[in-house]
């Protein structure tokens, strides 16, 4: 809609999917927004898989396997966030940070769904 933030956004699980609902800094409803959570589903299982293998290589693997793990871990956020970007195009403009922490709350929202 052209309108410049700050926003307020919640996050709910849906019929659909994932629904935003955005409002303003006074917390004005201004749009309502649902995206389907199947094109993140595959993303958010290897994301928290790498996770956990990430959370195991602490306690005792080599630098180097747990840096190798962490970046595998970077890649999928990334890509989670470049598909979340994508699906809200044209509703919504983001930045890439505001889109990975979007894509991590959708992520415990949809494992713990």
């Amino acid at each position: 809609s052209g309108q410049s933030g700050p926003f307020r956004v919640t996050l709910s699980l849906s019929e659909r999917g994932i629904q935003f609902d955005i409002a303003d800094s006074e917390n004005t409803p201004l749009v309502t927004i649902d995206i389907s959570m199947a094109p993140f589903r595959r993303h958010i299982r290897d994301y928290f898989m790498v996770c956990e293998s990430y959370y195991d290589a602490i306690r005792s693997a080599t630098p180097d396997k747990i840096e190798t793990i962490d970046q595998a871990r970077r890649v999928l956020h990334n890509e989670g966030a470049e598909i979340l970007r994508t699906r809200l195009a044209g509703q919504a403009d983001i930045d890439d940070d505001t889109a990975r922490r979007l894509f991590t709350l959708i992520s415990v929202l949809q494992m713990r769904g």
